[in-house]
């Protein structure tokens, strides 16, 4: 039987490195460079690509995982995975957005982690979202002092 879910968790683990290759030569140029970190934001209408290009991915892959994979919620697990998939790219961007996009993301995941049975991960993802907190209110800082670049 076609593994679905094996061959999914594959290939976004071969993504996540090469986003880390790009978001590493993304902001390594400033930081070679010594320019402060130049944080952007996107206007409503990339957030509104962004979030239905998220919805329809996830529906189809949920589809995919539907049928399948044995996922109780594979709906849900394929709006978190594209959801994060959309945000890593956000990071590398040094998207303001991308903590917002994050905490929802891990707000869903806690609720996918304790509905498994994953207690100690869903404290994990608790974390995150105090990590989120902080880091949206830093890089908005960034944002306040004028350093901000609309995209």
């Amino acid at each position: 039987m076609f593994s679905a879910g094996l061959y999914m968790e594959a290939g976004l683990q071969i993504f996540y490195i090469l986003m880390a290759v790009y978001g590493w030569s993304q902001w390594r140029e400033e930081s070679t460079a010594n320019i402060k970190l130049s944080v952007k934001t996107w206007k409503p209408i990339n957030h509104l690509f962004s979030i239905s290009l998220i919805l329809l991915l996830a529906y189809a892959s949920g589809l995919i995982l539907e049928k399948f994979t044995n996922a109780v919620f594979p709906f849900i697990d394929a709006l978190t995975t594209w959801g994060a998939i959309v945000a890593t790219y956000m990071v590398a961007k040094k998207l303001l957005e991308n903590w917002i996009y994050w905490f929802v993301i891990d707000s869903i995941s806690i609720f996918l982690f304790m509905s498994r049975g994953l207690v100690l991960t869903s404290i994990l993802f608790f974390i995150y979202l105090i990590i989120i907190y902080f880091g949206y209110k830093s890089w908005a800082r960034i944002k306040d002092n004028g350093s901000i670049k609309p995209i």
